[in-house]
This record gives C-alpha cells, structure tokens and sequence, in this order.
C-alpha cells in the first residue's frame, strides 16, 4: 500500500488591494465618477475634485506628433496654412487666435485704353469751321490752359468762323493764330478761355512700331470717340492737299466723307488732292480714324501726345463716297508739331 502524503493546503488567493481607498469615488474623467461594486452610497455631497494622474511622457509625446502631423496633412490638402493652424492648436487656450494683417489691394488705370482716355479726353475739343462751301468738322488737342489748340491746317482752311466745343460741353469762339501749310499744322486761339485743362506732349523720336495707341477725336461729329491699336510702321510718306481741296469746290456741297483729299502710293483717295498738295513723314496706325478724327490726337499708354492724326486711307466706291476706315491712319509726329510751335505763334504762313 502506498502511503499517500498529504500536500500541505493552499491558501486561496487574494489579489491585492486597489490603490485608493474602497470608501472614496474614482474620478476617471472630468464629469464621471465610478464607485466600488457594493459599496457604501455616501450621502448625496459634491466629492472633491481629484486630479487624475497624468500619463506616461511617452504616450503623450506620440499623440502631440500625430495630432501635429494630422493637421499638416490636412492643412496641406485645403492648399497651405499649416503653420498657421499648428499655432493656433499649440497656444494657449486663454489667448484668443491672432489677427491676419491684411494689405489693400487696388487696380490702377494708369496704361489702359479707359485710363488713357478719361485722363486726356478733356484736353481734346471738336473744332466747327464754316467756310463758303458749307461746314467742316474736325478735332483739335489743347496745349495751354489759355485754350491754345493745335490742329490740321485743312480743318480750318478757308474758314470764315470757328468754333470749338470742349468735352464739357461748353462752347467757345476761336481765332487763326498761325498755319503751316507744308506741314499740314495750324495753330488757334480760344476767345476768354481760362484754366483748360493742357495735354502732355510726348516725344515721337521714342515711338516703335508695336507700340500700343489711342485715338481721341470726333469722327463724322461724334464728339470724344475713343479708339485704339499699334502704331503699324513709321516714317510714311503721306501726300495731302494744302487747303482740303475746297478752292476747286466753291459752288459744291460740302460732303464730310469727302473731307480728307488723300494720296498714297501715286493713288488719290477721298476726293481730288487739286494742284496744291503737300507731303510729310507720318505715323502709321491701326487705331480706326475717320473724316472728323483729322486735328486729334495719337496717344501712348502713358496719357502723352505722340502725334496729331491727319489721313486715313479709305478708297472711294463707285458712286462717289468713301468707305469708313480700314485701319490705315495717319498722324504727323509730335516732334515735327513741337519743332513749329513758335513759328506759328508768330503767325506762320498766314
């Protein structure tokens, strides 16, 4: 028989203790509080606060990366800000989020076809002359505050009467001052005008072709026409008539359409250029001129006179009128009008 030896008995096995007292709440997160299965329920009291114990370095520094590098990811995908939005998550909570400083943003006209036109339009006036074979309406650009207007010698040619009407509205009387017929130019004089307000004379020496340009005049009486585009070529030989061709149309009507006796290229256009004729070097242009345009101004983008617009070519059809323009205008440079300024304050050839 074998002797059976007693195992000495186990005592049963009691886990240890929490670490807090059975008696007292848990506080696991702010707002919920846990009690001991069975324990006693204290009367309804607030309980003190207990701070609960922070978390490990470790675990902590994890979440902070991936709270950080979760915002950049989606601050990159909305197309920036990240630094921004990883500021505002790190500050303090007690701060209130920093301002953006902003900048003001405004458009300027300046070297824009609008631009150009509102700051020299009210330098250019449309100029009524009559004449013994009816009316000729043509442009002129303002020069001195005293109401000084340079204009093409064929608008006021033969003229008994002049009159010039300002962008405002506001009509004037004008005198001859001085004409050059050779260059096509003539100079006039507003009666009691006063602080007007002058153009800016550029320099033509300065143009290139390509260059952009506006057109500022009254074409067939449409007071203040603006129109752009290039200047296409320099230097072009342009053959005009020295009195617009009026002595050989005494008894005729005058037709504005007819208005600018034009000849290129040994072909006569816009009616007969007659015997007297005179020719010059002219700015080629794109920008659309018509009879009315003649006496304006060829503008830059930087608001300067570069020329005085003078012909266009416009071949007649057949029953006798004119086509409107085809983009082949005609401006006498700046420096030729600046170069004959004196001379025709002094009365030119008149």
């Amino acid at each position: 028989m074998t002797d059976f030896q007693q195992q000495p008995q186990q005592q049963p096995y009691y886990p240890p203790r929490p670490p807090y007292d059975p008696t007292q709440p848990v506080t696991t997160e702010p707002g919920t509080t846990i009690w001991p299965a069975g324990g006693h329920v204290p009367p309804a009291v607030t309980p003190p606060a207990v701070t609960p114990p922070a978390p490990a370095p470790r675990h902590r520094a994890k979440r902070g990366v991936g709270l950080l590098a979760a915002v950049a990811i989606a601050a990159a995908a909305v197309g920036g800000g990240t630094a921004t939005l990883v500021q505002q998550l790190t500050a303090d909570s007690t701060r209130s989020a920093t301002g953006v400083n902003g900048t003001t943003v405004s458009a300027s006209s300046k070297g824009t076809v609008a631009g150009v036109a509102e700051a020299v339009s009210p330098s250019i006036v449309e100029i009524s002359a009559a004449t013994a074979s009816g009316k000729s309406t043509g442009s002129g650009v303002i020069i001195t505050g005293d109401g000084e207007i340079v204009t093409n010698n064929h608008v006021i040619s033969g003229a008994s009467s002049i009159k010039v009407q300002l962008s405002s509205g506001r009509t004037y009387d004008a005198k001859v001052v001085g004409t050059d017929p050779d260059k096509d130019l003539a100079l006039i004089k507003l009666e009691g005008a006063s602080g007007l307000k002058a153009a800016t004379l550029g320099n033509s020496d300065d143009v290139k072709v390509g260059d952009e340009v506006v057109a500022i005049g009254s074409p067939e009486g449409l007071t203040g026409t603006v129109t752009s585009g290039i200047v296409s070529a320099l230097d072009r030989d342009v053959t005009v008539a020295k009195d617009d061709g009026q002595d050989q149309r005494q008894q005729q009507q005058y037709d504005p359409r007819q208005g600018w006796p034009f000849e290129f290229g040994g072909q006569q256009f816009n009616g007969d250029t007659g015997s007297s004729k005179t020719t010059y070097k002219a700015i080629q242009t794109d920008a659309s001129l018509n009879p009315g345009n003649s006496g304006g101004a060829l503008i830059n983008m930087n608001g300067e006179i570069i020329g005085i617009n003078s012909a266009m070519y416009s071949p007649s059809s057949s029953n006798g009128s004119s086509a409107g323009s085809v983009g082949l205008g005609f401006a006498i440079p700046i420096d030729t009008v600046k170069a004959d300024l004196d001379d025709l304050r002094s009365g030119g050839d008149n």
